[in-house]
Formats: C-alpha cells, structure tokens, sequence
C-alpha cells in the first residue's frame, strides 16, 4: 500500500489505483472503480456505492459482491472529505482529470463531470447529467437529474438547476434563470473577443439552442458549442438577457 494511502482507509476488490494517490483515514471507495494518478481522497470520502435506484441489486461490493458499471476518478482529481460518488447504472460515474468536488458534494449513478471543474461544498447532481469541462458550480445548488449543463459555466450559490444550460453563460436565482456569458472565464481560455461578443448577441437574441446563428466557431468554443448542438431534446433554462 502506497504512503499516501492511510490504513484507516477501506479499498475493496475491483478497485485499481494509480501512481501517487493519497487516500485519507475512513475513506470507502468500492470496486468497480478506477483512480488514476495523482488523484487526492479525502477523509471519510464514500466512493462506488451502487446506484439509488429500486431495480437495480443492492449489492455488498464490500464483501466482493462486484457490479454495476463503475467509477472513474480523473488524473489529478480532489474528492474532498464527506463527499458522496455512487456506482453507474450503464456507464461509469465519472470525475474528469483536474476536478474539484468539495465536501458534502454529491454525485448520483451516471454523472459525467468534465475536466478542470468544481462542484462545490455541498453541491448535489442527480443521476445521468453531464456537466461540461471547466464548470463552476456554486455552494450548496442543485442540479436535478438528466440535466447538461454546458462547458464553462458558472451555477450561482443554492441554484436549483432543472433545466439545462448552454455553453458559457452564469445562471443563478430560484428558479435558476441565465443572467450572462461567462466572459472572464472565455478571455481566460484565449476565445476571441469576437466570439464572445457573438456568443453573448446569439444568446441575448434568444437563440440558446445556436440554431439560428451563422457565426463561425473556432478551436476550443467551437468543440464546446458542438457538444451541446448535438445533444437530443434539449431544455434550456430561462433567460435574464436582452438584446
């Protein structure tokens, strides 16, 4: 067992570690579950639970009783301590590499969350959301089940967010309503100010869907907006913005 692992920890069967992980004391990370390097676990972090779902088995993974469709902890991820990752139910609940989620914070069966976001202390997402690259969501929102929310996103303090959210605009309020773009996270990824000028016109025009707009997009907003264009039945949030 590695330094960095405390043998206060439990580590069931099925469960593959990388290089220089730490794992903290009253940790329970259960099998099927995948930590790649470089990963940080905190103290009494509960990992690979199966789903919450009525038809799907209860199992003992603790006692080797393997199923479900697993974990995966991202290179360089921080699960911070008390926070909650279940088992998938048909794809593995996944924490994307550079990922904070802070204490308290909750995943359900099924969430993809991308590279280089933060979930915030006491955040909870529900089951079969996909939650983008380089999101930020706020203390204690909430995200209710099969919702998107875009790449570079910023989700307001106890947001209730029930619909989704393209690419780049903040959303706060009850119900969550989307009040702008996230410029200062786009200047911070190199996007042109052109592109953010016509993210923010396409948007401000109520085209949330980007299916009007004939503005060319480039690089890393381009494979952005793609993920979202291509997503079936879509059901954006309410907006705040004018044009």
């Amino acid at each position: 067992m590695s330094d960095g692992i405390s043998p206060l920890a439990f580590i069931g069967e099925g469960v593959t570690i990388g290089e220089d992980v730490k794992i903290g004391p009253g940790a329970v990370i259960l099998g099927p579950c995948v930590i790649e390097d470089g990963a940080w676990i905190g103290p009494g972090a509960q990992i690979g639970a199966p789903p919450e779902m009525t038809d799907h088995v209860q199992n003992a993974a603790w006692s080797g009783e393997l199923a479900h469709a697993g974990v995966h902890i991202g290179a360089g991820a921080v699960i911070r301590e008390g926070a909650v990752i279940h088992q998938g139910s048909y794809r593995a609940t996944t924490v994307g590499a550079g990922s904070w989620v802070l204490n308290r914070a909750y995943l359900a069966h099924d969430v993809l969350l991308g590279a280089n976001s933060t979930v915030s202390a006491g955040v909870s997402i529900g089951g079969h959301c996909v939650i983008g690259d380089r999101v930020n969501i706020g203390m204690n929102a909430s995200v209710h089940q099969r919702t998107f929310i875009g790449a570079g996103c910023m989700i307001g303090m106890s947001t209730p967010v029930a619909r989704d959210l393209p690419p780049y605009v903040k959303a706060f309020g009850s119900p969550a309503r989307i009040h702008g773009v996230n410029s200062i996270g786009m200047q911070r990824q190199g996007i042109e100010a052109d592109q953010i000028a016509a993210l923010q016109t396409a948007y401000a025009s109520g085209d949330l869907l980007l299916d009007e707009t004939e503005t060319q997009w480039h690089d890393l907003l381009a494979n952005d907006l793609k993920q979202w264009r291509e997503r079936e039945n879509r059901r954006p949030a309410a907006t705040a913005l004018t044009s």
